[in-house]
């Protein structure tokens, strides 16, 4: 229980008082009464059909109060009261919560109203806490295998341009008084990343959401990762860039030896739809080695759990077996002492098939996410069940074509 008096006198010390723990407090104080007001109201229109209107301006008084203090927290500078930003985070979890469980957009509006947020809007739902979408990426990052080993950045826009150096600057010895030949201006193309929608549908029935011992954010990132996780890393090794990502896999690919800027060079296993009969395993050498010394050091092979199988099998000269498996829980297998990232979206071997890549990824291929996820509400469309439509921006493709090599199953 709490009255206006109390609120109003600890709103106005707080403004006095820049003290990390009795901001804090205050926050939490006032939250404890939001709760209790809340569930009060709630229970008053189960019995009733209705709220009581004292309650339910007593409550408007307090979400005023929480606001307040969530965006006096949201404008201290960096490296200021950690703690008030801490209370701005939990009011945006609270009021995502009851968007959520009970539909309840008006805390919401009022936050990302003041925050001056443009990354949401009511008809394309409301941006979830930053809590639950380090949770939605860090497992992202666990179930898509092409996520974990390629570069990512982070940007707020639309589209994230790179520009890239294809010639560098002209460079050579030259002795202390000799003439300095002028030297010519590097070659830079544009490299351009759109950020595609990528979005899932996760379905909770009225039970769920009223159980107020599940953890919405849990239940919500828990129920959209893999839909993500699947899509996305489908997208990044085949996608065609529309409306998607573009795979590496898709770029124009020509023989290593003739290999030029804007292609993707590949190596010829040595037969048709397979490997050679005799030495097979100096087919992967010549793969390995097709990539520059720069690259080889973080590079990584991907390669189908099909394409695994026969690699597995294969020894060197003195009976060695070229696949290792990994030495502790958590680490990729090796192959010739490169980590191995399984990807079900690689190609099994065929006749002219890119089965096999080998390369520096973290290099090689960008991953660009737009920082926010939203959700949007559906009570409507599936009666009785509950649809959130949960979307988020992705884009991705090939930033150094050097950096990449492929095994083309040919002669």
């Amino acid at each position: 229980m709490i009255d206006k008096q109390n609120f109003e006198t600890k709103s106005r010390e707080s403004q006095d008082q820049p003290d990390v723990a009795a901001a804090f407090g205050e926050f939490m104080h006032a939250f404890e009464a939001f709760k209790n007001t809340n569930d009060r109201r709630l229970g008053e229109i189960e019995r009733r059909a209705a709220a009581d209107p004292v309650t339910s301006d007593k409550l408007a008084r307090i979400e005023r109060t929480l606001d307040e203090l969530s965006v006096k927290g949201a404008r201290l500078p960096i490296g200021g009261n950690g703690a008030v930003r801490a209370g701005a985070g939990l009011a945006h979890k609270m009021a995502f919560d009851g968007y959520v469980r009970k539909g309840e957009t008006a805390s919401l509006r009022s936050l990302e109203g003041k925050a001056l947020s443009s990354g949401s809007e009511p008809d394309g739902g409301y941006l979830v806490p930053d809590e639950t979408e380090r949770m939605v990426n860090s497992a992202l990052r666990d179930y898509s295998p092409i996520r974990a080993i390629a570069g990512v950045r982070q940007v707020s826009g639309s589209v994230y341009k790179k520009p890239f150096a294809i010639t560098g600057f002209e460079t050579g010895w030259v002795g202390e008084t000799a003439a300095r030949a002028q030297t010519a201006t590097p070659t830079l193309a544009e490299l351009s990343f759109p950020t595609m929608e990528l979005y899932a549908m996760p379905a909770a029935t009225s039970s769920l959401l009223d159980d107020s011992a599940v953890n919405i954010d849990e239940w919500l990132a828990g129920e959209v990762r893999v839909a993500f996780a699947e899509q996305e890393g489908k997208a990044f090794v085949t996608g065609d860039g529309v409306n998607k990502p573009t795979g590496f896999l898709t770029y124009p690919t020509v023989a290593n030896a003739s290999w030029t800027w804007g292609n993707i060079g590949f190596v010829a296993s040595g037969a048709a739809g397979a490997f050679p009969a005799a030495d097979p395993g100096d087919r992967l050498i010549d793969l390995v080695y097709a990539v520059k010394a720069g690259y080889r050091a973080n590079a990584s092979f991907v390669m189908n759990r099909a394409t695994q199988s026969v690699l597995r099998k294969m020894k060197d000269g003195d009976g060695n077996y070229l696949w290792q498996p990994a030495i502790k829980p958590g680490d990729a297998p090796t192959l010739l002492g490169y980590q191995v990232a399984e990807s079900e979206d690689m190609p099994n071997i065929a006749p002219g098939s890119l089965s096999l890549a080998f390369g520096d990824f973290n290099r090689g291929y960008l991953i660009v996410d737009r920082v926010g996820i939203r959700v949007l509400r559906d009570p409507y469309s599936s009666k009785p069940y509950v649809l959130f439509y949960t979307t988020k921006r992705v884009g991705g493709g090939v930033q150094d074509f050097d950096a990449i090599k492929l095994m083309r199953f040919q002669v």
